[in-house]
């Protein structure tokens, strides 16, 4: 029994730290999609759904990425690397 507990913690540890890796770099680059429509706009107002799409970058960043792209790719302008 105890070692089936530990085994579950163990994978638990692993599953958590794969989903935080991941989640870092969907913000690395979540971030890149912000920072390339800043340098598409040049100082212009950024308000609506970029806004909110840039302003969720740390907190939400699996949902900021597709309105992202969407803009950007809708704008011909070409994506960032994704690591």
């Amino acid at each position: 029994m105890l070692l089936r507990t530990i085994a579950f913690s163990g994978a638990s540890v692993l599953l958590a730290t794969s989903a935080f890796a991941q989640s870092g770099a969907d913000t690395a680059y979540c971030k890149s999609l912000s920072g390339a429509y800043r340098d598409y706009a040049r100082g212009g107002v950024v308000d609506g759904e970029i806004a909110t799409a840039m302003s969720q970058c740390d907190s939400n960043p699996n949902s900021s990425i597709p309105v992202l792209e969407k803009i950007l790719t809708g704008n011909k302008i070409k994506l960032p690397a994704r690591s």
